[in-house]
């Protein structure tokens, strides 16, 4: 299982990036996707999910400024942040969440990429 992510890098403040992910080795469209974040000094949190069906649901602290997509036919989940602040700097994660696994809090991780919202 590989989920790749891209994208990121140093952004201005009020700025846009998008964080793609490509997944290989696993049935995408069984699984939710997720990106997760983790900033210095804290701990890793949810950011943004996307079930099978395509529900998305949000941190609230990111609602409104930033949009997760899922592609099944390219295996790919996306997240487009815009508006971005200087507390959005952090590793982003994407991860994927399998259907009919008995234990629910299994998930296939992704290497991190880094945004740094800064002037």
């Amino acid at each position: 299982v590989q989920l790749q992510a891209s994208g990121g890098g140093l952004v201005q403040p009020g700025g846009s990036t998008r964080l793609s992910c490509a997944a290989s080795g696993i049935i995408f469209s069984l699984n939710d996707m997720e990106w997760y974040r983790q900033a210095p000094g804290k701990q890793r949190e949810l950011v943004a999910s996307i079930t099978r069906a395509g529900t998305a649901v949000y941190a609230y602290s990111v609602k409104g400024r930033f949009t997760i997509s899922r592609d099944n036919a390219k295996n790919m989940v996306d997240l487009q942040m815009n508006n971005l602040k200087p507390e959005d700097t952090a590793v982003y994660f994407c991860a994927a969440k399998p259907a009919f696994v008995a234990n629910a809090e299994f998930r296939y991780w992704g290497q991190g990429t880094l945004v740094t919202v800064s002037s």
